[in-house]
């Protein structure tokens, strides 16, 4: 019985992925979220399709994006390291205090604080690093 309950949940679930309303998602990460036209490539109501969309991810459309997009925005800040203001207006945000605000609430720090902290246990271990590799050649 219940082997059978997930093949039926996962027929219901399945026009959201195999749809490409998750791909459009990803492609268009930067641009604003029309449920609408997600929900008819879905081929689904607006409402049957938020429903579908929170059973297969866990989080509503919305919440997906700004996950996309925070996760883009702390990549760009590590790789180039750009300006914050400038990273959250790239990656689709209108103000840059709320990207701040919402990248806190994600990450656990502002953008700058965030970054330099990473930067600074990735010197750490690529020191350790380098002391286990110089005192194993020595063994």
């Amino acid at each position: 019985m219940g082997q059978r309950l997930h093949k039926l949940q996962w027929k219901e679930v399945t026009p959201i992925a195999s749809g490409g309303a998750i791909d459009q998602i990803i492609q268009h990460y930067d641009q604003p979220l029309r449920i609408e036209e997600l929900a008819e490539v879905a081929n689904m109501s607006t409402s049957s399709f938020h429903r579908h969309f929170k059973e297969m991810t866990n989080m509503s459309p919305l919440q997906f994006q700004k996950h996309l997009r925070l996760q883009e925005a702390r990549s760009l800040l590590l790789m180039e390291s750009g300006d914050a203001t400038e990273v959250a207006y790239r990656i689709g945000y209108e103000s840059a205090s709320q990207f701040s605000r919402e990248y806190s609430r994600m990450f656990g720090f502002p953008p700058k604080a965030d970054i330099k902290r990473l930067k600074e246990t990735f010197e750490q271990l690529e020191g350790n690093l380098d002391k286990n590799l110089i005192w194993t050649s020595n063994l």
